[in-house]
């Protein structure tokens, strides 16, 4: 007979199953969390193990997005605790502490839950090749707006000859953030990651394709199970993860790999934008007028920050670009709210007509 498994080793806590009990209406609830998605297909442990299960209808028909779907790192109420005379059914998704969330891509304003309930966001950067501090900056606003505590992970730290000065590049736009440089080729080129890594505690790893996140979760495992690919001949990445995974480390405390993300819609995250751009927002408060639109004002302290070389154009740039893609996202959101009331009502309208006879 197979041992039963701990699910505290995959965060479930005594606050989670007393949610899962008033969610479910029983004392003794099938409470499992999901490891990895293949389309409508979801992998799941609980409390015997590993198995499949799908959505349950009820599920489906209440979704109103697809972030109301079940997410990797998801908590879930299934209906059994084996697949053995089937596939199970989710009935529920948990209330979730974090989600690391971007727009979908088309031009419907969909959110996709990338990673969710997890502690500690990895947003994975190479210091080789495919250097950017202005995706850092979006992946700092996102994570900031997930819940979750973000780090910046600069990847193949030893194939950089100017170390030093990508560090102190990548500081000057992470604040309140670590920032740790590591190698999956040195030895003990990973011990800088070590310590986030806790029992019961979620990490996921975020970055573009090629970055080396499969590798680094291979390193922090001990053998080569996820797949990894060379870099293409520009620099940029190869897509070696195609779909999200949690993984639980041999020391305790779990990893999710994720594919790379290229385009990276910021949608709404106004509180995240605030937190990732700390430095320009405490600007504002020190501009002559309070209704400084930072523009052309005299007196205005962002200005006075460039100029003096506080602040980079760059960066206030890239702050102004987030902060209009973020306002769109916004009022395209109240836009769709608003279509949705007005349908329900002309349908509700249609169902008080009198039947034709």
């Amino acid at each position: 007979m197979m041992a039963a498994v701990d699910l505290r080793a995959y965060g479930v806590t005594d606050a989670l199953m007393q949610q899962a009990r008033e969610a479910s209406g029983v004392e003794d609830p099938v409470v499992g969390r999901v490891l990895s998605q293949a389309h409508e297909l979801y992998r799941v442990v609980g409390v015997e193990g590993e198995l499949f299960a799908e959505a349950a209808g009820r599920l489906r028909h209440a979704a109103s997005s697809a972030a109301d779907f079940p997410a990797v790192g998801d908590f879930v109420l299934m209906d059994r605790t084996d697949d053995a005379g089937g596939r199970a059914v989710i009935g529920q998704v948990l209330p979730r502490t974090s989600a690391f969330m971007r727009k979908a891509a088309g031009a419907a304003l969909e959110q996709q839950v990338v990673a969710a309930n997890i502690d500690t966001a990895f947003l994975c950067m190479s210091l080789a090749g495919d250097f950017n501090l202005r995706r850092l900056e979006r992946y700092l606003a996102l994570a900031w707006e997930s819940g979750a505590v973000p780090v910046a992970v600069l990847t193949k730290a030893d194939a950089c000859d100017n170390l030093e000065r990508r560090l102190r590049a990548v500081q000057s736009v992470a604040f309140g953030v670590d920032v740790l440089a590591v190698s999956s080729v040195a030895e003990d080129g990973c011990e800088a990651v070590r310590p986030y890594l806790r029992p019961g505690k979620t990490v996921a790893l975020l970055g573009s394709s090629g970055v080396g996140k499969s590798t680094l979760v291979n390193r922090l495992l001990g053998d080569d199970v996820l797949e990894t690919r060379d870099v293409r001949a520009d620099g940029r990445g190869r897509h070696a993860t195609t779909r999200r995974q949690l993984v639980l480390l041999p020391g305790g405390g779990l990893v999710m790999d994720t594919p790379g993300m290229r385009e990276l819609g910021i949608g709404d995250a106004a509180e995240g934008l605030e937190r990732g751009f700390a430095d320009v927002e405490r600007l504002f408060a020190m501009c002559r007028f309070s209704n400084c639109t930072h523009t052309s004002e005299p007196g205005c302290a962002v200005y006075e920050a460039i100029a003096d070389g506080e602040l980079s154009e760059r960066r206030w740039q890239a702050y102004r670009k987030l902060k209009t893609e973020a306002a769109f996202a916004e009022d395209k959101a109240a836009y769709l709210a608003r279509k949705e009331r007005a349908c329900k009502e002309i349908s509700k309208a249609v169902k008080r007509l009198p039947k034709k006879r």
